[in-house]
């Protein structure tokens, strides 16, 4: 049998899903990212191993990570999951895996997907988001990514915060060394921190705490909207989607659709008649999916 595999390596847990030919899914799989390097190649290696003897086949492997690899030596850059950085992650895994794989920014694997038979089928230009343990995007244009000559096309994450506030500014210090990333105030572990304080990570049950009126979870909710609106709008000033695509935990919030769309608008240059903001159809597996994809473009 042969098969596609796509594998989408996310800073607490890693799955990997087998394609036939027809594009069905034949496996998915999911188990947790150890915490080193050593341990993500052994992890891989084993996931690929276990669904080929499973499957009785043989594939191709694309594989999404928090980061992206450098035209200048070939190792993993601007990963959050900052065990990755400086490794020469495809060819460890080509040598332990006995054939090429291709790597991509999770981002740039969520847009191909979605834009392919997601939510931004039919669309030209698809944006894809992902609002989860870290930011990123990811940009196809007429069902080709984008990624750019230095590979960085998309970096949505490491771009300020526009339109700051006296309170915003300068921003929070991020791991890429900048103060005010939107990866600071977009990601999943910034919203709980605004919401219920200094190291919470977990920002699940936000809106029914809104809901039940929680002031703190209202006030927090009102600020992450605020900031998506901005972010979103300047990337629509320079990029025009057709459709934006949101993946990630957070793009589960309902607040986001309701709210957002109208809030981009003060902040669009022209007569913008509104933005499709969509949720990624394949929900969070489908940076996976797009993985799998990776081979399908030459």
């Amino acid at each position: 049998m042969t098969l596609r595999i796509g594998i989408d390596l996310g800073g607490t847990k890693t799955e990997i899903v087998a394609l036939d030919a027809r594009g069905v899914v034949r496996l998915r799989r999911r188990a947790a990212t150890p915490a080193d390097y050593p341990g993500i190649v052994s992890a891989i290696t084993g996931l690929v191993g276990t669904v080929e003897a499973e499957l009785g086949g043989r594939g191709s492997i694309g594989l999404g990570i928090p980061g992206s690899l450098s035209p200048r030596d070939g190792r993993v850059r601007n990963a959050n999951t900052q065990c990755l950085n400086g490794q020469a992650l495809d060819r460890d895994l080509a040598e332990a895996l006995d054939r090429p794989v291709r790597i991509s920014n999770d981002a740039n694997c969520l847009a191909l997907s979605e834009a392919a038979d997601g939510a931004g089928a039919g669309h030209r230009v698809v944006f894809a988001v992902i609002l989860g343990t870290g930011v990123g995007g990811g940009v196809v244009v007429d069902g080709k990514l984008l990624e750019g000559p230095n590979r960085v096309a998309g970096e949505w994450g490491h771009t300020p915060l526009p339109w700051m506030t006296p309170a915003e500014h300068p921003g929070r210090r991020c791991w890429c060394g900048l103060s005010g990333c939107l990866e600071t105030l977009l990601c999943g572990p910034a919203l709980a921190a605004d919401w219920k304080g200094e190291g919470q990570r977990d920002a699940a049950g936000i809106e029914a705490a809104a809901a039940a009126g929680d002031p703190a979870a209202e006030a927090a909710l009102e600020r992450y909207t605020s900031r998506l609106a901005r972010a979103l709008a300047a990337t629509t000033n320079l990029l025009d989607p057709d459709a934006v695509v949101l993946g990630g935990g957070l793009s589960n919030l309902e607040r986001i659709y309701a709210e957002v769309p109208r809030r981009m608008a003060p902040f669009i240059f022209g007569d913008a008649t509104g933005v499709r903001l969509l949720r990624a159809r394949h929900g969070d597996s489908s940076g996976v999916f797009g993985a799998a994809r990776l081979w399908d473009h030459g």
